[in-house]
């Protein structure tokens, strides 16, 4: 195309040749190669070797919520199964800004100087509103994350705290098939969280904080019978007494419990995750309980209750889990929910029919006579 501008008599004026038809793609754009898929045998292999990115993905499938995945992961888990059960399982929670995170760090670079492998599992909260989880316990875990005898590893509560205590108890299975003799499990802080991982661990620590006025809540029954040692954190500088005090006042309300399942009575220590302070005792309290509930038998016992209570949760899980994706009930459960919304009808017949046609015997002509 020739441009008129281009004539010798308009001077100062020249339009370029433009450039002919790009491709639409990089043509130095090379494409990746597929991710290669693995077997079940492959995975299970490569856990029991230590394998922590094969580790890492197997926990992935365990958290997917695609079919293909879980039928894949609960083949993995199956496999590990028999080279589980090893460890020292410690559950550890406290109120948010407690320290868990920072106490884990310091508790775990401990134990790693005793030569010992940790896996760190952390719940976090999730948003109500977004549904997303800033997973940031790993960040808090400075000194304990570069550790190549350390794995951590992060998981959003995302609104189900039973679904996600059933995925962090088969993960505890991988990574003790992965050759990790102890295992923390880090809980939300809040609600059922500690409900759900007292019933997954052998130990279960509660951290709390002195002057915070929270003293008194220790007569409460509730998070602290179900604690096995509570621990005072951040007993340094100006804040020693508190600490001392708030100890008192904690084992003052022990001894108004009734004795534990176990025989053992709860110790209440003062300690210091930032600077380090009481490390020590807090890992011999620990030790000295796995010793004695194993030379009575009940560490043993625990473990079988543990295992049949996973049972009934997973089956209450699966049930769920079937009855909200089964194609009639997504198609009828929103009409039944508008129905109940404009009073047309009452709750628990709403529920009973959705259940019959679950089932599939809607019995709808008895309904409308129960009416």
């Amino acid at each position: 195309m020739e441009y008129p501008e281009n004539d010798a008599q308009y001077k100062g004026l020249r339009v370029n040749k433009g450039i002919g038809n790009v491709p639409t793609v990089n043509p130095y754009f090379k494409p990746k190669a597929r991710q290669k898929t693995y077997s079940a045998g492959e995975f299970v292999e490569a856990i029991l070797k230590g394998n922590i990115t094969m580790l890492s993905q197997a926990v992935t499938l365990v958290e997917s919520t695609r079919e293909e995945h879980q039928n894949l992961a609960q083949d993995i888990i199956e496999k590990c199964l028999p080279f589980s059960g090893k460890s020292v399982r410690v559950g550890i929670t406290g109120v948010p800004g407690a320290g868990k995170s920072t106490s884990i760090d310091a508790f775990g670079m401990y134990i790693l100087k005793q030569g010992h492998r940790l896996a760190t599992l952390a719940i976090d909260p999730s948003s109500e509103r977004t549904k997303g989880s800033i997973l940031g316990d790993k960040t808090r875990m400075e000194a304990l994350s570069r550790e190549k005898n350390a794995f951590i590893r992060p998981s959003p509560a995302a609104g189900s705290l039973g679904g996600v205590a059933r995925k962090t108890r088969e993960t505890i299975i991988l990574c003790e098939a992965a050759g990790f003799d102890t295992v923390f499990v880090e809980t939300v802080g809040v609600g059922q969280s500690e409900t759900a991982v007292h019933s997954m661990v052998d130990f279960f620590l509660l951290i709390q904080l002195a002057g915070t006025g929270d003293e008194l809540q220790g007569i409460k029954r509730g998070i602290m019978e179900m604690a096995d040692g509570v621990i005072i954190n951040k007993a340094d500088g100006d804040n020693i007494e508190k600490a001392k005090m708030a100890a008192s006042h904690y084992r003052n309300a022990l001894h108004l419990f009734p004795p534990t399942a176990s025989g053992w009575i709860p110790k209440v220590l003062t300690y210091s995750g930032y600077y380090q302070i009481g490390i020590k005792e807090v890992w011999n309290m620990i030790l000295e309980y796995i010793k004695f509930t194993k030379d009575n038998g009940y560490f043993e016992q625990k473990r079988r209750e543990q295992a049949k209570y996973q049972m009934y949760e997973s089956i209450e899980y699966s049930l769920r889990h079937q009855f909200y994706h089964h194609p009639l009930v997504e198609k009828e459960l929103p009409l039944m929910e508008a129905r109940v919304l404009n009073n047309e009808v009452s709750s628990y017949i709403a529920a009973r029919r959705m259940m019959q046609l679950y089932l599939g015997h809607p019995e709808r002509e008895k309904d409308h006579r129960d009416e």
